[in-house]
């Protein structure tokens, strides 16, 4: 009915107090189906990145839980516990890309006769950052629509090649970075990572909360910074609690490795020599036992990838 009509209508059912009656009569089903269709009307169409097979996102609700450190270590170890597999790791964190640092990479890229990118190599990984484009020190201070412009010539303006396995380091949040890289491609599946204290677990939960709604498969979660050992007497110690257990319940989803608060991890890091490479470091082991989780279920989930 036109608009004046409508709106008539309602302040008459107010006076005459059957103002629910009237809304009762806008079925709920109707309403969502409405927004379903306003919703599929701008969503993009997924369209895998040419040349790669797997994609798994490693995402944190919160910042600051190592989620970029993990990412490193997963994809060399991936590297490590399949040789024969062609890695590649992607960094879509627009503001504050580490992967540069963390896997000892400083050039820029070169372009293709296409005008595409070719990642730069390290560890038998390649890699892909918005920092190899930019000054190290130079800030990023952009709205949303160029970090989506910037986001799309990282997924799409690559020349991957044939890639087994990319693991994609997202930045931390639900936010348009998440949504775009889901709307645009076959993601399958997502390692969430967090540190066992509250803060970071709500913030988890969210996220995960998020993928399911988009119907994204959760591998399972990473406790970082799980506990720390005692320089003096070896005991473990759990300096954020235990609550990563009580959310893997609520979530069902298992908890694929828990790493410690370690200073080699840190350094590995900062150096740009992933620690996951030094086989006589004990670190090292949990690092690949996580790659060897992921390549599992990827395995298990061969012939079911998600589609939006």
């Amino acid at each position: 009915m036109p608009q004046a009509n409508y709106l008539t209508s309602i302040f008459r059912n107010i006076r005459y107090g059957v103002f629910q009656s009237t809304l009762a009569s806008y079925s709920l089903d109707a309403i969502k189906s409405h927004q379903k269709g306003l919703m599929q009307r701008g969503l993009p169409k997924q369209k895998p990145i040419v040349g790669v097979k797997d994609i798994v996102l490693v995402s944190s609700g919160k910042g600051g839980v190592g989620k970029s450190t993990i990412a490193t270590n997963l994809a060399v170890g991936l590297k490590l516990e399949a040789p024969d597999k062609k890695i590649g790791l992607l960094d879509t964190d627009i503001f504050g890309p580490t992967i540069p640092l963390m896997m000892n990479l400083h050039d820029t890229p070169f372009l293709t006769d296409t005008n595409l990118m070719e990642p730069l190599v390290n560890y038998g990984v390649k890699c892909m950052s918005f920092g190899f484009l930019i000054e190290e020190s130079s800030p990023i201070i952009w709205r949303g629509l160029m970090v989506m412009q910037a986001l799309e010539k990282l997924m799409r303006q690559v020349n991957w090649g044939d890639i087994d396995y990319l693991v994609v380091d997202t930045p931390p949040g639900t936010g348009d970075t998440h949504l775009s890289l889901v709307q645009n491609l076959p993601i399958n599946g997502v390692v969430l990572v967090t540190t066992p204290q509250s803060a970071a677990l709500q913030v988890t939960k969210r996220g995960a909360v998020m993928y399911n709604m988009l119907k994204i498969p959760i591998i399972g979660l990473v406790e970082n910074m799980s506990s720390v050992k005692c320089p003096n007497c070896s005991n473990e110690i759990l300096i954020f609690g235990d609550g990563t257990k009580q959310l893997s319940e609520d979530l069902q989803v298992p908890i694929l490795e828990k790493l410690p608060l370690n200073r080699t991890i840190a350094d590995g890091g900062d150096k740009g020599v992933p620690v996951v490479l030094d086989a006589n470091n004990g670190q090292s082991e949990l690092y690949r036992h996580l790659a060897k989780k992921v390549v599992q279920f990827l395995a298990s989930k061969e012939n079911s990838k998600v589609i939006l």
